[in-house]
């Protein structure tokens, strides 16, 4: 019904009980979404702080500049740091940064990441978000940029909320937009079913719906990314078996041998190449002033 689209209720509800959220598809896969990067975060560490992953890095921190944010002289709290590319980012600009990261292996690359720093501009958090009482630790409308990229800690509205209760001045959140591209999955998911992987509704729809109906002012950008990722054979391995999980579809022992054969006559130099990526929605929120900015014309 009409009126269902503009009843909050119905929106909250319904991302609630979304069983095909990030956290709640990891979650029915029988992942721990705090584990998850046990054994990629070495891996992962060194793509972030990679040409590539700090041109991705300042590509998104200009786009917040963009819309006269100044990062010098700004409390940050940044809520799923992984292993420091905004937080060392943000910090690197003068920014006073805490970092909430509760994954181990994680943790420990961000501490050598900040070694470089100057002592006190990054204050590193292991305890997970989820479990943090804001207004015991005095986190209640304190920092002036919230920031959560790409990290399942919103899971609905009420995450949502926590979240946006940290900050006073924005808040930064980036979220998957549809399916993830993943073309060694298709590749495999072809050999092992039939059964599609379907696009399915995300998390970042009904985040912007529900900012709309709340009354919160925020700009937003929606865009199609995909980057070439290679690995050796084990770790692809692994990586498309994860994936299969997630989306629920077979990874019994039938389909690891095919897996397996595939990898082998396809990458015999066990050096694999593949492309993912997807659409990635990005949204800053403005809590104080909530009119445009009006950035100033180029000179001629």
């Amino acid at each position: 019904m009409m009126n269902d689209f503009f009843d909050a209720s119905v929106w909250e509800k319904a991302w609630k009980e979304d069983r095909n959220t990030a956290i709640n598809k990891m979650l029915n896969a029988g992942m721990d979404p705090t584990r998850v990067f046990d054994k990629r975060a070495v891996a992962f560490n060194k793509e972030v702080f990679s040409e590539g992953g700090k041109k991705r890095t300042n590509r998104i921190l200009s786009w917040i500049e963009g819309q006269n944010v100044n990062f010098n002289g700004m409390t940050v709290l940044d809520i799923g740091a992984a292993s420091g590319g905004f937080s060392v980012a943000f910090a690197e600009r003068g920014a006073r940064v805490t970092a909430v990261e509760p994954n181990g292996p994680l943790r420990e690359l961000l501490q050598e990441n900040i070694q470089h720093l100057p002592e006190g501009s990054v204050e590193v958090i292991a305890e997970p978000f989820e479990d943090i009482d804001l207004e015991s630790k005095g986190w209640l409308n304190k920092y002036d940029l919230v920031f959560v990229s790409m990290c399942p800690v919103i899971n609905d509205w009420e995450g949502a909320e926590k979240v946006l209760g940290c900050a006073r001045g924005f808040c930064y959140i980036s979220m998957p937009a549809g399916r993830r591209e993943h073309s060694l999955l298709d590749d495999v998911r072809t050999l092992v079913t039939q059964e599609p992987i379907r696009d399915e509704i995300m998390e970042f729809a009904y985040l912007l719906h529900l900012l709309y109906l709340k009354g919160y002012s925020f700009e937003s950008l929606l865009s199609r990314e995909v980057k070439t990722t290679k690995s050796d054979r084990e770790t692809a391995y692994k990586e498309v078996i994860n994936w299969l999980k997630i989306h629920g579809l077979p990874a019994d022992e039938n389909s690891l041998s095919i897996i397996s054969e595939y990898l082998q006559q396809t990458y015999p130099d066990g050096h694999v190449e593949y492309q993912e990526g997807g659409r990635f929605g990005k949204v800053l929120i403005r809590l104080q002033d909530q009119s445009m900015y009006t950035r100033m014309p180029r000179q001629a």
